[in-house]
Parts: C-alpha cells; structure tokens; sequence
C-alpha cells in the first residue's frame, strides 16, 4: 500500500478482468498494492453494478488494509458492509480503525447499526466512543484521537525511542510525541527529529519545548483549524478542563473539517439548508427540503418589491422608458451586494477581520462604492445616449431618463456595499453564521432599496 506511482484507471481495468475471470488471489495482491483512499472508490464504483460484489471484493482485503479502506468510504457503502459481515469480522475492523473514525461512524450511521457496532467492540473500545460521542458536537473532543506518543520528561533519547518503536505502530503520527506528568498533565512537546539530533544519553527534560500550542476538548472544529494554520503545526494537542492531555488532532483530520466547514457556507451564501449528504448522493426529496425554506422565503420577501412597484404604477405610465431599466438597476445592486459580502464573510472566516473593525470596513467600502459607482453611471450614461437613443432610436430615453438612471445607479451601489459588508459583521457579532447573510438575502433586500432609490430620483428630475 506504500506504492502509489501507479496508474489507476489500467489497475482498474485488470480488476475488472480478474472479477471477470474470478481469479481473486491476482486481484486480493493488486488490492494489496493500491492506496486505500484508491481502494474506496474502487468498492464504491463495484456498488453501482452489485452490492455483493463490492462486499465480496471488500473481504478480500486483510484486516489492516481493511480497516483503512473503511474509513475512506461513505456512509451508504459503510452501512452496507456492516449489515453483510458477522460481528467477529466487524469487531475486528473496529478494533483496527483509529478511534475518532470510529466515531464519525457513529455519528453517520443509523441507531440500529450503532447498537450492533458497539456490540461488536471491545469494552475499552466503547468506552473510548462513548467519551468522545459526549463532547459537543463539531468540538475539538468530538474529532480528536486518542492515539499518540506520550513521554516522560525524565526518560532519555534512547527509552524514548525504543518506545516509540514499541507502541507507534498504531497510532495517529509518531513525529510529534507530547510529554505528560504522572497524572496525564501536558508538560512539553518533542519531536522525533529532537530524538535524532541528540545523544541517546540526553533527558526529554532537557530538550522538549515547553512552550506547547494546544486546545480545549469544547473549542470549536473550526477555531482548532485556525490554530494549526496559523502555527503550521502538523497536530495540535487536546487537553480537558483539568488540563490533561487527552488527545490529539492530526492536520489530515483538520483538512477534512476545513473541506466540510467552506461547503457548508458555499451552501448557506447560496440559500440552500447546509446538508451532511454528498449531492451525488442526495436524493430528490432531500434536495428539495434542503431548497425550498431559502426560495419560499425569498420569493414572500420579493412581495415588498411588488408593493413598491404597485405604489409608483402612475409614474411608470407616465415615463414608460424606466421600467426597462428596473432590472438592470436591480441586478447591479444584488452584484455590488455579494462582492461585498464575498469579500467581508472570507475575511471573517481567516480571522482578518473582527465585528469591532465595522467603521473601518464602512469607510473602505463607501470609497469603494463611490469609485465603482461612479465608474458605472459614466459608462451606462454613455450607453443610453449612445446606444439606446441614437442607435436603437428611442426617443424617449432622453438627458433627464439617463440622469435620474444613472444618479440611482451611483445611489444603489453605495447602499448595496454597506449592506453586503456590514450584514455579515452584525451576525458575526450577534453568534449568527456570516455565510447566511450573503447574495440571496442581501439582493431581496436591494431590490426593494433600489426601486424606492430609483422612483425618489424620477420624482425629483423627470417631476412625475
């Protein structure tokens, strides 16, 4: 499984002839030989032509590989694994996961396929889940692992070595061991890069860092992100109320809350119910659920552009010309809008920016605004004279139609801006995700700003 300067799609291909031929001793050693990520998808695309044939192929794997290739898959083919081996053959899997994959299974998995996996486990196993399935959830608890290197500070290079040889081979990561007092305190960190460089004779004591990084079991998954981007740590190390050292998390498992983190506001800045299920796997129905709130709301929200439209009915009999330009106004307003909450909710999300930095972000933005503004009235105004008047010949897009469009144009843009940058801080600061006041929200509420900017303006340059 070290070998990975394979090509996948022709070790894919062979597989598929030696299924074919039902030679599996030629497929269980390619098998052997593949990444396990690899593996997965493998299983995974054997499910869509048979489910027993992915779960055949699957026993093939030894107990290692086995457990490896598990926690790469997703929930359905998981479930489906569970529910077509016998319990030794699923406690042994669970006994060779590392256990916070184990409780990410937990939590995906259906109760009555929980019940029959923590059956399956060995008591210090269960006890182990049901500690991390307490801590809340998305906290630093509820992802860390319980297996890494623990030393003492009074051992020297060589014991620590040799035990490092001794108990490393199931754990999370050996190159960062963590160094704990008799009673699980977290006393200092070492790496095995310090081993390598000093005599065998010299103390931990001597050469840890005392200066640990480290979190709390109920921080948050995404603060616990931040920490180990900010100090480019490989793990960082999880201590309880009490300080002891209780786990660790390795950047693979950061990576992964990183990936679930920014879909989860691409999905909440899009107006859709953040959902755990993959969309290549979601169902009808559960795409619709996940849709229908945002575009229900939006679509009773859009009643105040209505109303705005039935107030000012006479004045667009009057001048005609300018509804024809509603949409162009409107559209240019929810634009301004998302750039400028894009802008604001990412910097939030790196920690850049802060609710208390809201005046700075205002200033910033009304300049902004202004310039682009501005830039836009002059290039449109140039456009209906040019183009709508001369060239398509419409009388009535006149000097005073373009001005009052163009003025309104300056206005809603300056108005959008401060609203896509200072909504997101409001909810920051309030304990509200930023991602939800992003584009859907900030264009309704544009939209019925914009029109009301747009009619004030006709009123006072056209007088109607």
């Amino acid at each position: 499984m070290t070998n990975q300067n394979y090509d996948y799609d022709a070790l894919r291909a062979q597989m598929q002839a030696l299924l074919a031929e039902k030679r599996t001793t030629g497929l269980r050693s390619l098998l052997t030989e593949m990444n396990s990520f690899d593996v997965a998808e493998f299983l995974t695309e054997l499910r869509e032509d048979s489910e027993q044939l992915m779960v055949l192929v699957y026993l093939l794997l030894s107990k290692e590989q086995g457990a490896e290739v598990f926690a790469e898959l997703d929930t359905p083919e998981q479930e489906l694994i569970i529910n077509s081996i016998s319990d030794s053959q699923l406690g042994a899997i669970i006994e060779e996961m590392y256990v916070d994959d184990a409780v990410d299974l937990m939590e995906e998995l259906p109760a009555n396929v929980v019940k029959r996996v923590m059956r399956a486990a060995t008591p210090e196993t269960r006890t182990l889940i049901n500690q991390y399935l307490k801590y809340p959830e998305n906290s630093a608890g509820s992802i860390m692992t319980a297996e890494f290197i623990d030393l003492k500070k009074y051992m020297n290079v060589r014991e620590s070595i040799a035990r490092i040889r001794r108990i490393g081979e199931d754990k999370e990561t050996i190159y960062v061991c963590y160094v704990t007092s008799a009673d699980r305190k977290l006393e200092g960190v070492v790496t095995v890069k310090d081993l390598l460089l000093h005599d065998d004779d010299d103390v931990i004591s001597d050469i840890m860092d005392t200066n640990v990084i480290y979190t709390h079991t109920t921080v948050d998954q995404e603060d616990v992100a931040d920490l180990i981007s900010d100090y480019d740590l490989l793990a960082v190390p999880v201590v309880d109320k009490e300080n002891r050292l209780v786990g660790i998390i390795t950047v693979d498992d950061i990576i992964d809350v990183i990936e679930a983190e920014n879909t989860e506001d691409i999905e909440k800045m899009a107006g859709i119910v953040p959902t755990d299920t993959p969309y290549a796997r979601s169902r009808v129905l559960e795409i619709w659920k996940s849709r229908i709130p945002w575009l229900l709301f939006l679509m009773l929200s859009a009643t105040l552009t209505q109303m705005v439209l039935t107030h000012y009915e006479d004045a667009l009999a009057v001048q005609a010309v300018l509804t024809a330009y509603i949409p162009m106004l409107m559209g240019t307003g929810g634009n301004s809008g998302s750039q400028a909450s894009t802008a604001v909710i990412r910097s939030l999300s790196l920690g850049e920016t802060e609710p208390s930095d809201v005046i700075k972000v205002i200033w910033r933005e009304i300049r902004v605004a202004a310039l682009c503004g501005v830039t836009l009235a002059t290039v449109n105004f140039i456009k209906l004279l040019a183009v709508d008047r001369l060239l398509l010949q419409n009388p009535a897009v006149t000097v005073p139609v373009a001005l009052t469009i163009c003025l309104t144009l300056v206005l809603v843009v300056v108005f959008a801006k401060m609203v896509g940058s200072t909504l997101p801080l409001l909810a920051e600061k309030i304990g509200v995700d930023p991602a939800v006041m992003a584009a859907p929200l900030i264009s309704t509420l544009t939209d019925t700003v914009s029109l009301l900017i747009y009619f004030q303006f006709a009123r006072l340059v056209l007088r109607i």
